[in-house]
This record gives structure tokens, sequence and C-alpha cells, in this order.
């Protein structure tokens, strides 16, 4: 990722017309990774719950832009604070970003080579993102209300601080050194140990584990894990901030890590089960995006291939852990986003190569153990202040507005209690539109 510190008194100038033509695309890319996350989670839940999973993730699309733009922006980007943070006041609403355009052939703010209000955008889905993922671990039971409160305090003491220091020159970036070229750390590992947090404190959804909990659309949860590979190339490839030979690098790594997470999944359910299922295969889909995530442009074919296995086969155990220790993780947010962008974090000093854009070697690769010490003191960092700090977050809510909605609405189903709709209408089975109004005539 370009190093955003350049934006400190930003350059003006002329931006490539390809580089930007290129983070627009990824912008939208990203944007739809959204969308598909919440057809993901709604088809995972029960049939009662499915607007309210839905409304989650969309949600945060409004939520965290607005705040973005505020001062998110300029706290995850702006001049560093004592390596923790951006100054808040420094872009507020995006002042300054926004000239300059009366006169564009005189120049206009850039980061890199294209303009500051592409990067703006492009980091932004980044964060919407990341808000919607720690969803899926509180399914079918927390209150509409609770969830959006959550999501505004969340992103802005976490997310905005964290994105800082993984990106925008903080202590990780700058001091540790550790690589999350597109965001193992502080999109995954972020949103998973919140996602943690969140479940242990909301409780036990009632009757789980005795209760099968299925999914009840599938087609939902393909189409979601398809819309999210096609979407994460914006994610992973676009975090090269242009066209380039790097973007291309990533494009590559990202699609063959997620086929063999895929196919890792598949054989560690066909061992363990008997059979190779469909959410397997969408579940080792994401497994491989999250854990090449980090990784993208450390690693390369072999390492690409190594990284997507290894997060297969273990996130497809891990996804089990939560019965062993008693959370409830409804859609396995921790499972596969917490442990993958761990793997993913981690795998880079072991398999990192020098002859990668990164150009750093692993311990595989003859560069010792200095890169891996470096890849577990950000992961294990990111982890420990997410989950405590969502913890914190949690509780005061819990004790104030609450957070978890009660018995008799979660019987009924979220989407009734809570937005007072319903995905399907049933009143018409038996009977067509049409064939209805021939007899009612």
């Amino acid at each position: 990722m370009v190093d955003p510190v350049i934006l400190a008194g930003a350059e003006i100038g002329a931006p490539d017309t390809g580089d930007t033509a290129w983070m627009l695309t990824s912008a939208a890319l990203v944007l739809l990774m959204t969308p598909g996350l919440a057809f993901f989670y709604g088809g995972m839940v029960r049939s009662k719950n499915v607007l309210n999973m839905i409304m989650m993730s969309i949600s945060a699309m409004g939520i965290v832009t607005v705040l973005w733009v505020l001062y998110g922006y300029s706290a995850a980007f702006g001049t560093d604070k004592g390596s923790l943070l951006g100054d808040p006041a420094e872009y507020f609403g995006l002042r300054t970003l926004m000239s300059g355009f009366g006169e564009e052939s005189a120049g206009v703010p850039l980061v890199g080579t294209v303009p500051a209000t592409v990067f703006v955008a492009f980091q932004l889905m980044f964060a919407i993102i990341t808000v919607a993922l720690i969803s899926g671990a509180v399914a079918d039971r927390m209150k509409f209300g609770a969830w959006i409160l959550f999501a505004a305090v969340w992103v802005t003491v976490v997310y905005f601080p964290v994105a800082h220091w993984v990106w925008g020159g903080g202590w990780i970036m700058e001091k540790v050194k550790a690589i999350d070229f597109a965001g193992g750390t502080a999109v995954h590992i972020n949103s998973g140990a919140a996602a943690l947090a969140l479940a242990i404190i909301l409780g036990k959804r009632k009757g789980w584990p005795q209760t099968p909990f299925r999914p009840h659309n599938l087609p939902f949860v393909m189409l979601g894990a398809g819309l999210l590979w096609f979407g994460w190339f914006g994610f992973n490839a676009g975090s090269a901030v242009g066209a380039n030979g790097v973007a291309g690098v990533t494009f590559v790594t990202t699609v063959v890590a997620t086929a063999a997470a895929m196919l890792a999944w598949l054989l560690v359910e066909k061992i363990r089960d008997g059979k190779p299922t469909s959410l397997g295969a969408a579940s080792g889909i994401v497994a491989g995006l999250v854990a090449i995530t980090p990784a993208c442009a450390s690693v390369n074919i072999v390492g690409a291939l190594v990284v997507g296995a290894v997060a297969g086969a273990i996130c497809a155990l891990a996804v089990s852990l939560k019965f062993k220790f008693g959370y409830d993780d409804s859609l396995d947010v921790v499972g596969i986003h917490l442990v993958g962008g761990v793997i993913g974090t981690v795998l880079v000093g072991f398999v990192g190569t020098a002859d990668a854009p990164t150009a750093v070697d692993g311990l595989f690769y003859g560069g010792g153990v200095d890169q891996l010490w470096r890849q577990i003191v950000g992961a294990v960092a990111v982890l420990a202040y997410s989950f405590v700090v969502a913890a914190v977050i949690a509780f005061a809510i819990k004790a104030t507005i609450g957070l978890r909605a009660d018995a008799e609405a979660e019987s009924a189903g979220m989407d009734e209690s809570e937005h007072a709709e319903t995905a399907y209408d049933f009143a018409a089975v038996g009977g067509t539109t049409r064939t209805t109004a021939v007899k009612e005539a």
C-alpha cells in the first residue's frame, strides 16, 4: 500500500488517469463486498432473522461513511500524533482534500498518483466492511439499536486508531514494521476479536448448542461468497494504489490462495464428516481470502498455496472451537476471520520472500525470525486491543440501553420484532397471485 504519510501537507499535482480509474473501480469492488457479506450472512441464519442480518451489514454503510468523512479519515491518515493516532482535526470534513478542482489543470491533492479523494473513498470501504463483519457473531439476538451504537463507538475508538497503527504511519507500521498489505490485522483480526468479545458478553442464543441453527438459504450463502471473492480483487489488488505490477501479483496470489483454501476445507469435511458441503466451499473461499489479505504482496505462488491450504484446513477445524469453549459465535466470525487473519499475518514471517513486492524474506527463505516476531507482535497487539475495548463498549451498552433483545422478540424473530418486516410471504403458498384472483372472482 502506498505510504500515506505523504498526506502531511498533501502534495498537489496531476493524477495519473490509469491509476485513478483502477482505484475508483477497486473502491466500488470493495463496497460490493458489503452487500455480498449481507447475502453470505443472511443465508446462514433462519428465515425469520434474514432481514435483520442483512440490515446489520447495510447499516454499517451509513454509520461508517458519515463518521469517516467527518473525522475518521483524518484520525487514520492524518499527521501522526505519538504513533497512536492521526490528527482528527487535520482533514475534518475532508477540508483541503475537496479543493482545487476549479483549476484542475493546476493540480489536485494527491496520494501517490491518485486524487486524495479517491484514496479516501477506497479506505472508507475497508472501514465499512470491517464493522459489518462483526455482526455475524451476534446473529439472532442483538437489538438493532444496540448494534448501531456499538458500531459507531467501536469504529471510532478501535478501527480508526488501528488503521493508523497499521497503514497511517503509526507504531506497527513505522516501529514494529509488521507487514499487512491489505488488512489481515486492521480488518480481520480486528473484527474477529471484537466479535468474540461481543458474542461472549451477549450470551448464547436460546437453545444453543442443542438446537440446530441451520442455514435457511444456501444459494444466498454461495452468492455472497461469490460476490466477496469478486470484490476482494479490489480489496487486495487495489491496495497497490495503482494499476501496476504489484496489483498484478496480488491479484494472482489472491485467486491461488482462495482456490487452495476452498479445496483444503472440503478435504477436511470429507475426512471428518464424510461429505463435502456447499457451506464448506463458501466458508473455505472466505477463509482463503482472509488469510491471503495481509500476505498477498509478500509471497510467491508456492507461498500463496501454503497460505490458502493452511488457512482452509485450520479454519475448518477452528469453527468447532465455539462448542468446546462455549461461546456462541453464530456465523463463525472468530473461526474464519480471527483465526484466518492470524494465520495469514503470521505466515508472512514464514513464507514471505524477497522476490515479492514487499521484499522481505521469511524463515523458510533464509530470513530467520526477524520478520516473524514482527508479525506476531502486530497480530497480538491488534487482537488484544480490539477485544478489550469491544468488551468495555459492550458492557457499557448492556448497562444502559441494553444489548440483547428479549426472549419474546428472539422467539418471534428479529425481522418482525426489530423491523416489522418479513423476508418471505408465506400467505400465498398454494396459489399464485393470478390463480388467487381468479378464485376470488
